[in-house]
């Protein structure tokens, strides 16, 4: 596996017109949303002027052609060997299918916890020992998601080498997340891009697009300012 030269960060851009791509294609299918001016609440309370949902991908025939393909160019860019391709549940899983069936590998998810019957699955499909392994998730936001299914995967002896995702925000503390598990992640958009995109369809003034960076620079300051935790 090339290992990255960039040794202060773990989320790993794709290429700027691979980037910019996928970021006019969630923008266009409304997966993601961009709101300055009357931010989204997020579920821990923090306000955002950003809003995902790439549940929405799943409609869009040409859009998820175009991730599944980009996953797949990721991992020959970056020599990233894959047995088998692990999706997080749920949003993650579909994309996993996807990947799995281009490259001709086995697919498998990992459930949140454990079952609480019959066999007491985390682990679902085919994820042999010894098998080398890419995560698939959808969004990457403080990376603690994403992470967590690392563990099940290393006790069944899977050895994942790195995660890929549609979308990050780039927030520190999914670097943090990322640098203690010890595994890259590669996303094929970013919130760099995604300000690009919507900036170049004039639908952004120039003060929103202020303060979406502010927000970038500070998310949590942006969110106190405005009256959220």
């Amino acid at each position: 596996m090339t290992k990255p030269t960039d040794t202060d960060r773990t989320q790993l851009e794709s290429s700027p017109e691979r980037a910019l791509r996928m970021a006019h294609h969630l923008l266009r299918i409304g997966a993601v949303s961009l709101s300055p001016s009357q931010p989204f609440t997020w579920a821990s309370g923090r306000l955002s002027p950003v809003y995902c949902d790439n549940r929405l991908t799943l409609g869009y025939p040409n859009v998820r052609s175009d991730i599944a393909a980009g996953f797949e160019a990721i991992l020959h860019e970056q020599d990233i060997p894959c047995d088998v391709v692990i999706g997080t549940a749920t949003a993650g899983i579909p994309h996993a299918a996807w990947l799995a069936d281009r490259l001709d590998v086995p697919m498998a998810y990992v459930r949140g916890a454990a079952k609480a019957h019959g066999r007491g699955n985390q682990i679902e499909g085919l994820a042999p020992e010894g098998a080398h392994a890419v995560v698939i998730e959808d969004l990457v936001s403080t990376g603690m998601s994403s992470t967590a299914v690392l563990a099940p995967l290393s006790e069944r002896g899977v050895k994942v080498e790195a995660v890929l995702a549609i979308f990050t925000y780039g927030l520190p503390s999914a670097d943090d997340a990322f640098e203690k598990a010890g595994v890259p992640l590669f996303t094929l958009s970013n919130f760099s891009a995604l300000v690009e995109a919507a900036s170049s369809t004039g639908s952004l003034s120039e003060a929103e697009v202020d303060s979406l960076r502010s927000w970038y620079e500070n998310p949590s300051q942006w969110s106190q300012d405005r009256g959220g935790a």
